[in-house]
């Protein structure tokens, strides 16, 4: 079960290279076979929180920055969506600051095409808007939790909001999502003493608990030291619980890998993007809060749709734009030693 863990190759995998796209639709499939069908799409740089992987205290986003109106992210989607995007999902920031994010979900989940739209959120908000973020349409919500103790919660995140965060978690179970997943951020010293605690959230609830490994951005105190791998964490966990595939399990563009203990409500997963890079599997692209189109997390945007689209630029224009962004992707992200020397900040990204 371990080496499920560990089996992920940084080239490119034959078994990935024929996803397909919606009936009808165009693929968008790079230079190493990867059909891309997975849009993240930030609607806003504003967050509520300051959490030390992501935002450090002292970070300033820049004042200048120019952001999609709803409009515009309405039409983007649509033109993703007719080169083959089928799942979208609300990234931040903090997605839910946006005034008008229920009319967004709600127009975005008209378009044609689109079959899954999700979103991340670190719930701060959550509570009161769960049932109306169903209603509107999202089928898909990640919560982002990386501590279950208040005190540490505050050092981690800046702000003492723990309870409402517990509560809001709730009553997204309550409100019946389709897939719920609860995002922990594991760094070494700081909480990877809770991941056992973790573990046991998940035998009464069904939710999917998801380690992530400690990825090193600009002044997020990222060291050597901070990185435990999600094969640590798995080796940890089965001296205490016996963990086997879960059956949902089995996306071959999933980044994590999903198991059980027996007889709980919920599962556990692992995505360690550091030490087992799945790049080979990479069906993702985003779209960050001021147009820039990213193809991988770790670097640089390939181009900016937003001078184009204000410009009067056709559907077929920026579809050539995207497709040109896709084509020039890289078959992997940098190594971990290039990746601690890239001054690239997580808050300026949108996850």
């Amino acid at each position: 079960m371990l080496a499920s863990l560990t089996s992920a190759s940084p080239g490119i995998s034959n078994r990935h290279r024929h996803v397909e796209p919606a009936v009808g639709a165009a693929p968008l499939i790079d230079a190493w076979g990867r059909c891309h069908t997975y849009l993240r799409l930030s609607v806003t740089p504003a967050c509520n929180l300051n959490c030390i992987y992501c935002r450090p205290r002292h970070a300033v986003r820049s004042p200048h920055l120019e952001l999609l109106a709803v409009p515009e992210m309405i039409r983007l989607v649509k033109v993703f969506a007719q080169a083959g995007i089928t799942k979208v999902r609300l990234t931040g920031g903090e997605p839910l600051l946006h005034p008008r994010i229920l009319d967004l979900i709600a127009d975005l989940k008209a378009i044609d095409g689109l079959q899954t739209l999700g979103l991340t959120t670190n719930s701060v908000l959550l509570g009161r808007s769960a049932r109306a973020l169903k209603q509107a349409g999202l089928s898909a919500l990640n919560v982002s939790l990386d501590t279950l103790k208040p005190d540490r919660f505050e050092r981690i995140t800046g702000q003492p909001v723990f309870f409402k965060v517990r509560e809001s978690i709730d009553q997204a179970l309550q409100a019946g999502f389709a897939s719920l997943k609860l995002n922990v951020v594991v760094i070494g010293g700081v909480n990877d003493d809770e991941v056992l605690d973790f573990v046991e959230f998940t035998r009464h609830r069904p939710i999917q608990v998801r380690f992530i490994e400690h990825m090193p951005f600009t002044a997020n105190s990222w060291r050597p030291a901070s990185l435990v791998s999600g094969r640590v964490l798995c080796e940890q966990i089965l001296r205490r619980y016996p963990l086997v595939p879960a059956p949902e399990d089995t996306a071959p563009s999933g980044t994590a890998r999903v198991f059980q203990v027996e007889g709980f409500a919920g599962t556990v997963g692992f995505i360690d993007a550091l030490t087992n890079r799945f790049c080979s599997q990479c069906n993702r692209l985003r779209l960050l809060a001021d147009g820039s189109l990213k193809t991988c997390l770790f670097r640089r945007p390939e181009v900016n749709l937003r001078p184009a689209l204000r410009a009067g630029a056709s559907d077929g224009r920026l579809t050539q734009m995207i497709r040109a962004a896709v084509s020039g992707k890289l078959p992997q992200h940098p190594s971990l030693d290039e990746l601690v020397r890239q001054p690239q900040s997580m808050f300026n990204i949108g996850g």
